[in-house]
């Protein structure tokens, strides 16, 4: 273990204690694979190292179980966080393999036809709310649920690893509580066949940062980045998120990493406060992100008066607006020099388009043919 030079005696204790029972877990007599959910947060880059340093300290010829590295890129997250991100999963794929562990760097993204730009451009979804947040499970947790299933029918069985702590908030905490059976493992809730083991459940948040500090990750580096971007955006992360009921960072109230398209948020003072830190050029997206949330819900003469169903109310946003945000989505994307929208979902969207258009025709004549139907039989 790469020494620890300030830490207190207490957190050296916790720590050996939490790495004797990774270890204890990882020479099990099965086979079930581990997936380490990564988000590239603080929580789980502790899990992650506190994992690496343990199989680094067995035998290699113990290292036998295989271990998957998921990290889930939703194609909107903000490119501060994204670029850091790549980064290390970059920096594992060269590194991990040089040191003889059996580990898999993936990274997930919703399919093609559920990008944050299809639905809402394509199908017209208005920007998520509270009430209406579409987006969370059909760009993080489908995407990774769809991988751990797709392990789950290899192996039978899986092992997923989570930095979930109850210390971290109230919302977190009743989420680790659903899987307090007393055992080390518990049953996922939604996925069969996927055991959750959660290594660092009674860390504070102190302790998580104070380790990170004071200890070099086995991959390379240090940590400063890391801690850079805490102290940018001052505040939390979207985790790996796999279960729907366990999702206070997407859209909480606090200070958060994430989605730079995220309407659920009132501001996103995170993005905001990276800008005023050398990124001064990403304001644009700042100021797209609050049009759009104004454009799909202030303005009525955006939305259809007919849901997607058929049914009279306010629906999707018509075609107009949608060719509107589309235009300029690509024009903020030539303005800030970053891929905002593939060329993929471009395609998907004119795609979504013309089938849109011609149901509307035909829900509009059914409608006109039951009008005439009601008026011949009066």
């Amino acid at each position: 273990m790469p020494p620890i030079i300030k830490a207190d005696h207490d957190l050296i204790e916790k720590i050996i204690g939490i790495k004797n029972v990774i270890k204890e877990e990882y020479r099990a007599q099965h086979s079930r694979p581990w997936i380490i959910g990564f988000s590239g947060g603080k929580d789980s880059t502790l899990v992650l190292q506190l994992v690496v340093e343990s199989l680094l300290e067995i035998p290699r010829s113990e290292r036998k179980r295989p271990l998957h590295v998921i990290a889930n890129d939703t194609l909107v997250e903000s490119p501060i966080v994204q670029s850091y991100v790549d980064s290390i999963l970059e920096m594992l794929k060269q590194t991990l393999s040089q040191l003889s562990l059996p580990i898999d760097i993936v990274k997930t993204t919703p399919d093609l036809d559920q990008t944050f730009w299809v639905n809402l451009i394509g199908r017209g979804y208005p920007a998520p709310t509270r009430l209406f947040r579409w987006c969370t499970d059909r760009m993080k947790i489908r995407p990774t649920t769809n991988y751990i299933k797709q392990q789950v029918s290899e192996s039978g069985e899986v092992i997923l690893l989570l930095g979930v702590r109850r210390s971290e908030s109230a919302a977190r905490a009743a989420s680790a509580k659903k899987y307090d059976n007393g055992d080390r493992l518990n049953r996922h809730n939604d996925i069969p066949g996927c055991l959750v083991f959660r290594p660092i459940l009674e860390l504070t948040t102190d302790e998580v940062w104070e380790y990170l500090a004071e200890t070099a990750p086995p991959w390379g580096g240090v940590h400063q980045a890391l801690i850079e971007l805490y102290r940018n955006a001052a505040g939390g992360d979207c985790p790996i998120v796999i279960d729907p009921d366990a999702q206070p960072s997407c859209g909480s109230t606090s200070i958060r990493f994430g989605c730079w398209t995220c309407t659920v948020v009132d501001k996103d003072k995170s993005f905001r406060n990276s800008m005023e830190k050398g990124f001064e050029k990403l304001e644009p997206m700042a100021d797209f992100r609050d049009w759009l949330k104004d454009f799909c819900y202030k303005d009525d003469a955006n939305r259809m008066k007919q849901r997607r169903n058929g049914q009279d109310g306010i629906g999707p946003l018509t075609f107009q607006a949608r060719k509107t945000i589309l235009n300029k989505l690509i024009e903020l994307q030539k303005q800030v020099g970053v891929l905002l929208i593939s060329s993929g979902e471009i395609k998907r969207i004119k795609e979504i388009w013309r089938t849109d258009t011609s149901q509307q025709v035909l829900n509009q004549a059914n409608r006109l043919l039951k009008l005439l139907g009601e008026t011949n039989g009066k």
